[in-house]
């Protein structure tokens, strides 16, 4: 789901109805991909600070005392392994 935190038609209909509707089924993780959006330069500071970010998926039906929901730029493995695999693997239009 885009994670500017501007819930939509699309992001509704096309992820969000269906995640709710399989919440109570599953040990579900909604993590919020704020890391795979940044294409251009923000402050830090104000993107941490973001309240519509985190409301996005509660307040389209997330329940976060049945499911969790985590943000990616707050668990600092995720860009730390992406560091390492670009540093070992090819780029696709790379040749040696």
């Amino acid at each position: 789901m885009q994670p500017s935190g501007n819930l939509h038609i699309g992001n509704y209909l096309g992820a969000l109805k269906n995640w709710v509707r399989i919440q109570p089924d599953y040990e579900a993780v909604f993590c919020i991909v704020d890391l795979h959006a940044v294409t251009l330069y923000q402050d830090p500071r104000a993107a941490r600070q973001d309240p519509r970010t985190g409301r996005a998926l509660p307040g389209g039906g997330i329940d976060p005392h049945q499911s969790a929901i985590m943000v990616q730029s707050s668990v600092a493995a995720h860009a730390e392994l992406a560091w390492m695999l670009t540093c070992v693997t090819r780029s696709a239009g790379w040749s040696a």
